[in-house]
This record gives C-alpha cells, sequence and structure tokens, in this order.
C-alpha cells in the first residue's frame, strides 16, 4: 500500500489510497517498535530530552513476549519472564517520559528532511528522527502444535532457549548455516540432538557440515518433514514424514523435549524497503559502527538490522547506538 505516491502534483501532504491524511503532530524523535531496542533507544531518547513518541507495533514487547525464561540477559540473577522483563523496560523509558503507543507504521515517506509516518493506516505524524526497530520475526512450519507448545518446548532461538535443555534431546529443523550452528552448539548442552533435513543434503556451507559430521552427538535424518508435535502440556515427541511424496513413504516418532525452528528471520522491512537500503533477505543496511541508515536522520536499530547475533543484549545495545546517533544528528541539525 502506498501512501505517498503523488497524485498530479508534489507530496507536500501525502494521501492515501481513498483520503487524504492531514499532519495530527510533529516530534523530534518517533520509535517504531518495541523490544529491547525499542524502548533502549526510548530510555536513552528521553533521558537526552528527545521527548521521543514510541508505537510498539503489534506485538508489544517484541519476539522475547513469546519467551517464558530469559536466563541470560545482564542484571537478571535469577532470570526473569520476558513478558516482564519487557514490562520493565518500558515502565524504565515511560519513566523518563517516553510516550509509548500501541500501533504499528503502515507507511513512510523519508523523502524530505522532516520524515513521514502513517499509523494504522489512517494517522499521519511527522518527526525530526525517526528510529526503527521493528525487528524480525522467525519463520515456522506453520503447524498448529508449534503454535500450542511455543514457549512450552518450541523454540526458534537455540542460544536464547538452550540452556533449559541441558543433557535433555531436542530436534532441530533446517538444512543451512543456522541449523547447523544451533545443531552444534545445542549439542555441546544436550545429550542428543536430531538435525531434520528435509533433503538428502544439508546447504550449509561445507565447514558447518563437517562440525556436524564430527559432533558424536547430532543424527541427522535426511528426507525428514515435520508432521505433528505432541506431548502432554509440553513437547514430548515428535511424528515426521520420511521419504514423503516417495513409494517408502512412512511416518515415524521420535521422543524429544524441545523442538528448535531454524529455518530463518524475516525482518520487518517491507514498509521502509523505498527509501532504505536491504541486504537480500531484507535486513536494513546500517553505516559500520553506526545506527545510521542511507537516509539521514532515520536509525535503525535490534534484529532489523542484525542478522548475525540477533540476541536481547545486542538488540539493547544497538537501541542505545540509535538514540545516541539520532541526539547528534539533531545537534547539527539545529
Amino acid at each position: 500500500m502506498d501512501f505517498f505516491k503523488p497524485m498530479g502534483g508534489t507530496p507536500e501532504e501525502p494521501k492515501g489510497e481513498s483520503k487524504e491524511l492531514e499532519v495530527k503532530e510533529h516530534h523530534k524523535c518517533l520509535i517504531l517498535g518495541s523490544g529491547p531496542a525499542g524502548y533502549t533507544a526510548a530510555i536513552y531518547a528521553a533521558r537526552a530530552n528527545l521527548k521521543p513518541v514510541m508505537y510498539t507495533g503489534m506485538q508489544m514487547g517484541g519476539q522475547l513476549t513469546t519467551t517464558t525464561e530469559v536466563d541470560n540477559f545482564p542484571g537478571y540473577p535469577e532470570g526473569t519472564d520476558g513478558t516482564a522483563m519487557m514490562e520493565d523496560l518500558k515502565k524504565q523509558a515511560e519513566r523518563f517520559g517516553t510516550e509509548v503507543r500501541f500501533g504499528m507504521a503502515t507507511g513512510v515517506d523519508f523523502s524530505g528532511k522532516v520524515k513521514k509516518v502513517i499509523i494504522d493506516d489512517n494517522t499521519l505524524i511527522t518527526a525530526d528522527s525517526v528510529i526503527l526497530a521493528t525487528g524480525a520475526t522467525a519463520k515456522y512450519l506453520g503447524l498448529e502444535s508449534e503454535e500450542k507448545y511455543k514457549g512450552f518446548g518450541v523454540s526458534a532461538c537455540a542460544t536464547c532457549d538452550g540452556f533449559f535443555y541441558k543433557d535433555k534431546v531436542v530436534a532441530v529443523v533446517g538444512g543451512g548455516d543456522t541449523a547447523a550452528e544451533e545443531a552444534t552448539y545445542l549439542a555441546g548442552i544436550c545429550k542428543k540432538v536430531y538435525l531434520i533435513v528435509r533433503r538428502d543434503e544439508l546447504r550449509a556451507s561445507k565447514a558447518m557440515q563437517k562440525r556436524v559430521f564430527n559432533t558424536g552427538n547430532i543424527e541427522v535424518l535426511w528426507k525428514h518433514q515435520t508432521k505433528e508435535l505432541y506431548g502432554e502440556h509440553v513437547v514430548q515427541g515428535v511424528e515426521l514424514w520420511k521419504n514423503k511424496g516417495e513409494a517408502n513413504e512412512e511416518t515415524v516418532k521420535y521422543d524429544i523435549d524441545g523442538f528448535f525452528l531454524a529455518i530463518g528471520h524475516t525482518p520487518n522491512s517491507d514498509v521502509f524497503k523505498e527509501y532504505l537500503d536491504t541486504d537480500e533477505v531484507g535486513y536494513v543496511q546500517t553505516i559500520p559502527g553506526s545506527a545510521k541508515t542511507n537516509v539521514p536522520g532515520v536509525f535503525a536499530c535490534g534484529d532489523l538490522q542484525d542478522n548475525t547475533y540477533r540476541q536481547a543484549v545486542t538488540a539493547a545495545g544497538s537501541g542505545c547506538m540509535a538514540a545516541l546517533d539520532a541526539e547528534r544528528y539533531l545537534g547539527e541539525q539545529e
């Protein structure tokens, strides 16, 4: 949906598909997306007196709210609940003056010095600077049982949740570098790791393949596809198709305690792609060592621009960078 396509003139006032929108309000700093990156950016921006306004996106708190336990974020010696942690960050941002609102960006125009953003298809806001923290969405197989057991045996982050499966049996789905890396990481923690591969070969690099094949407690299940997960309250097993579509097709079951998705992430960048440089997957490209994008006044942080680490603590750090970069940018404009 292109809200900012000129309709017979210059797009001084962006128009929607059926009506013209008037600017509702203007801000120094607008933050799109919540989670560790967005909330940390808000804390720093608010303390710098930028009076930030945040729109949280449809999932307030981001991906971490789907994680039941967070044990690897500094400052929580006993661990914490993902939702509770995000609520703590939200309260801290609000304490310093951030105005947190529920809503998501559905259109943008970053062509001018003043940035224009449409919220929920109907509210036009302008800003001197915009911090993007819209994150990325893990890809799932689309099984009903995945949703049922999310946070109860189903995870899309081995480094986040692997510790909880120490000395247990887990399965990893995927055949690329991410799957190979997560399988070998889990193999150092878990008793047994099944790597479920749809094809009869791995797509991972030769180096990663070698690591998998040289790890004794990883068993590769070639030409297997996930049919269903089962268990009482938590994941207790997985049912797989073996040789699906072939004459010797059969179903097999494995007892497991955890099920890890490693089939990729989709960065939530579609609405920005007309203006921002992205890689082939859609991750927003930032200038190395900063949160600056190719558009002055627009900054990106968190999983929206990080396809390597994807951790809460690195997201928070990049949120800090984005706010500091925004503060410096605004100072230079005065």
